[in-house]
Formats: C-alpha cells, sequence, structure tokens
C-alpha cells in the first residue's frame, strides 16, 4: 500500500495499544515504525527487474520484522524501564505495528515476500488497489483526532474502531475477489475456455469493480466484474505475444520475472526492442511495469546487459470516469482491447 495508508495503520495501532501512557507520541512512533519496511527502496539494485523483484523482500519477511520487533521492544524497555505498561504489551505493539505492513503489502496485487529467506513465490492476495481511499480514511481520522485531543488517559475507542472498520473493509474485498473469480470461471466455462491460470485485481481506487485476467496460450482474457452485475462477463480476448519470450530463454531476469508475476507477462516488438510488460499490476494498457529486455541486432535478438523500465503510462480522468460509471452500469463500454493496444507503443 502507499506510504501514508502505511503510517496512518502503524499509527493507529500504536495509539490504540499505547496511546493512554505515550499519548500523541504514539502515534509518532506507530507511524515511522509502520513505514519501516519501505525503507528497503534506498538500497541501489543492478537493474530494474532486480529492484522491482527485490522491494518487499527482506523487509517485508514475517520472520525478520518479529525478531526486529524483539529487538526494539529489548531496547525500548532498557531504556524506560519504569513504563507504565508491560514488556509483553510493548513487544505486542511493536510486533503489531510492524508485522501489518507486510501483510497489507500482500492484500495488493504487488507480490510480498512474507517468507523471505524461503524462495517461494511472493504473496499477492490481491483485494486491495495500492491506493484505496476507503480504507484509509477511517485510519486517518483516528490519527486526526488523536493529535487535536490527545490520547492520554483515554479510552482508545476511536482508534481500535478504525483498525476494527478497516478489518471489515478488507473482509469485504475478500469477498469480492471471490464473486468476481467465480463469475469470470463461470463465463469460461460457457466459452468452453480452459484457462492456464486467472489472476483477479480490484479496478483503481474502489473493491466494488474488478478485473481478471485468464492466461490462454498465445492470448489472454480480460473481464470486469462489478458487484451490481446482472448478466455474465463480456471477455476481451487479447493476444499476448508469447513466441518472443523464446529469445528470453537465456536471461535470469526474465526467469526471475516470471517467478515473481507467476507468468502473467505480456511480450511486445516495439521498434528493434522486445518490451516485457507486468500484466497483474495498474489497468488494461496502462501497467506501471515495463522493461525493455532485449534488442534486435545483426538479425537476432540480444539480451540487454542492463534492463531498464520504461516510463509508465497513466490514465487520463475521462478513462477514469468510465470505470467509475461502469461499477454502476454493466452496459457501460469500457474498450479494454483498445487500451491493451497502448502496449504496443513505448
Amino acid at each position: 500500500m502507499d506510504s501514508i495508508t502505511q503510517m496512518a495503520l502503524g499509527a493507529t495501532i500504536q495509539g490504540a495499544l499505547l496511546g493512554r501512557w505515550q499519548g500523541r507520541k504514539a502515534l509518532l512512533y506507530g507511524a515511522l515504525l509502520g513505514t519501516l519496511p519501505d525503507l528497503d527502496v534506498v538500497i541501489d539494485y543492478p537493474d530494474a527487474v532486480d529492484w522491482m523483484t527485490h522491494h518487499r523482500g527482506f523487509s517485508h519477511s514475517l520472520v525478520v520484522l518479529s525478531g526486529l520487533a524483539l529487538l526494539l521492544a529489548w531496547l525500548v524497555r532498557r531504556r524506560h524501564p519504569t513504563a507504565g505498561y508491560s514488556a509483553q504489551r510493548l513487544t505486542l505493539t511493536l510486533w503489531l505495528v510492524l508485522i501489518t505492513h507486510p501483510l497489507l503489502d500482500a492484500f495488493t496485487s504487488y507480490g510480498t515476500q512474507l517468507f523471505w529467506p524461503l524462495a517461494t513465490p511472493p504473496v499477492a492476495w490481491s483485494t486491495l488497489f495500492i491506493i484505496d481511499p476507503l480504507y484509509t480514511l477511517p485510519l486517518l481520522v483516528a490519527v486526526g483526532a488523536g493529535l487535536a485531543r490527545g490520547l492520554k488517559d483515554r479510552p482508545a475507542r476511536l482508534p481500535t474502531w478504525a483498525l476494527a472498520l478497516s478489518c471489515l473493509y478488507i473482509a469485504c474485498s475478500v469477498a469480492g475477489r471471490q464473486m468476481a473469480e467465480q463469475r469470470v470461471e463461470q463465463a469460461l466455462a460457457a466459452a468452453q475456455i480452459r484457462p492456464q491460470a486467472l489472476f483477479v485485481a480490484p479496478a483503481p481506487f474502489n473493491v466494488l469493480l474488478w478485473r481478471v485476467i485468464a492466461l490462454d496460450g498465445e492470448d489472454y482474457h480480460e473481464a470486469l466484474v462489478s458487484w451490481f452485475d446482472r448478466a455474465p462477463p463480456r471477455l476481451s480476448r487479447i493476444p499476448r505475444g508469447t513466441q518472443l519470450a523464446a529469445a528470453l530463454r537465456d536471461s535470469p531476469q526474465h526467469q526471475r520475472l516470471q517467478w515473481f508475476t507467476q507468468g502473467f507477462l505480456r511480450y511486445d516488438r516495439i521498434d528493434d526492442q522486445l518490451i516485457v510488460t507486468d500484466l497483474r499490476l495498474g489497468m488494461t494498457g496502462f501497467h506501471p511495469f515495463r522493461f525493455a529486455m532485449a534488442s534486435w541486432q545483426e538479425g537476432r535478438w540480444q539480451l540487454a546487459e542492463q534492463v531498464e523500465r520504461l516510463p509508465a503510462r497513466r490514465g487520463d480522468l475521462a478513462q477514469l470516469q468510465q470505470l467509475f460509471a461502469r461499477i454502476w452500469n454493466e452496459e457501460q463500454p469500457v474498450p479494454l482491447e483498445q487500451w491493451a493496444q497502448a502496449l504496443q507503443r513505448r
């Protein structure tokens, strides 16, 4: 999730558990600690694929963060041995502030390596968009009220309610994902399509409209599904360019990208470059992670020594309005095939 949400979540948790003793400082400490795992972004990795696939790695590991929570609790207790709260309460608070960061990240589509150093695929439950104002709003209200009114000697009702609402929102997002997956599976079965894999993700900024990708050999199908739809989902068939992947069989970056995305990749030849796109993130045709992985030289593909990420292309307000209109009206046209054609350009 975005840094503001992670800071608000950490502040709310620490405010709920230690605000009675630490006052407003609990919000500051929780906000700083809540964003700590994302400091891995300052590490200088060799190329763009390494950066993408190592982000949310060791710094988001449940094992690493649990050990860090124990260490921090010991250090804080040594410095403040007579604090009014128990060592157990302190340890639980620090652990929850740290551990909820990667757990919340795992609800997005990016991929979080919760079990590092094990070489298991990243976890991407994919029920929340990376920025979701409705999830963040209750947390910000609790933090704002705590800053305005103070927290010392007050029952932690508002932070507790904010955390409860945020958990309820996540539960609704999980139900939405299951709903969208089931409806698309039924549509695929009716069309006698047996996909290799499915990926479900929320549309930008909400959990009412869902985007489903179904890999099908040389192509992939995309569908939009809303909670308010009555008719079966419409499947858009889009070429995936998988024949180009053979040129990357000796590329360690491509192998790592396949592992990280679990194969949800698209391949395009643009001018004399082979571009690989992560289909999971963003919206159809507007994907933030695209990589130039090979160039056509002297009649054959030459692997890039250092893979570069292409500048991200973002949709405009009109396209966002189309998506929001599609939530309420299944007849609202959303030209997914046309939007996907933008991937044939740099």
